[in-house]
């Protein structure tokens, strides 16, 4: 079990699942009922499709992975988990991630196989574009407006500018962790916006990309009308994000993992805390 943990990184769920927790009670504060059992099958079929997502992930890029320093130790191609079980364990969560959207409504089981297609397909995309870090934003962004779906079985407003914002700070984050392999990719002939715009253009365009996803957390405070509990969580989201932009320099990418995972999971999770309290505190 610890091995597939690590194999889907486990831990960085940690970037989606908020916001997914976002667009669920979004949903509930619009007058719908509070049903416990329908937050399971939200969070489960999150798991399930991150851990489909990075399994493949981890499963298409075992011969890349090798080749490089970086990743050679991970539990594939370092041979801790064997290719017939990762894929094994892809088609189990996959399955399972279906199965549980049945569960919710007939929408979100109907859009199922289009959420699926795109979180398993970004993993082919740097193989012909560099626009693989939006793929990854879009797989992401699918999650606070799934589980609004989940719960109303209708699109609004709010919930997709929170899907906007995860797409454009995913981008903007995954640019910034593509820095690290620049060299590599390039000799493997891999896309990405660090080769294909150099390790300089790359962070302002990683910057630029996080001044629209906080122009869209001020734009969805204003059309949400939160309350100033939203107000102290986007400030402190915002301020995240350009602390990040600080600490990883072209020259100097040793706080790079401190950046990306570290600084955004915070975000993350403190940012959906006060949007969540926002919701139900009227202060």
């Amino acid at each position: 079990m610890k091995k597939y943990l690590s194999l889907v990184k486990f831990s960085h769920t940690i970037f989606a699942m908020p916001f997914a927790l976002i667009g669920f009670f979004l949903a509930v504060h619009q007058g719908y009922d509070l049903k416990w059992e329908l937050l399971v099958f939200v969070v489960l079929a999150m798991v399930f499709a991150r851990n489909a997502a990075m399994g493949f992930n981890r499963y298409l890029d075992r011969f890349i992975d090798k080749k490089n320093p970086r990743t050679a130790s991970r539990e594939i191609p370092s041979g801790q988990i064997k290719d017939k079980y990762a894929l094994a364990f892809v088609i189990t969560n996959s399955i399972l991630f279906v199965a549980v959207t049945a569960l919710m409504n007939t929408l979100v089981l109907f859009l199922s196989p289009v959420a699926l297609l795109v979180v398993l397909g970004y993993s082919y995309t740097k193989r012909f574009t560099a626009l693989c870090h939006f793929v990854l934003g879009l797989g992401l962004a699918l999650a606070p407006i799934g589980a609004y779906l989940a719960v109303t079985a209708h699109f609004s407003v709010v919930p997709l500018l929170f899907s906007f914002l995860v797409l454009f700070w995913t981008a903007g984050f995954d640019i910034i962790y593509a820095l690290q392999d620049i060299d590599f990719d390039k000799s493997e002939d891999l896309y990405s916006v660090p080769v294909l715009l150099g390790s300089k253009n790359a962070l302002l365009l990683s910057s630029f990309l996080h001044l629209i996803a906080g122009i869209i957390v001020i734009s969805a405070g204003f059309v949400g009308q939160f309350t100033v509990l939203y107000w102290l969580g986007a400030g402190l989201f915002i301020s995240l994000l350009t602390y990040q932009h600080l600490i990883v320099k072209q020259n100097d990418l040793s706080k790079v993992n401190l950046a990306f995972f570290t600084t955004n999971g915070i975000a993350s999770l403190f940012f959906a805390c006060f949007v969540i309290a926002s919701i139900f505190i009227q202060i």
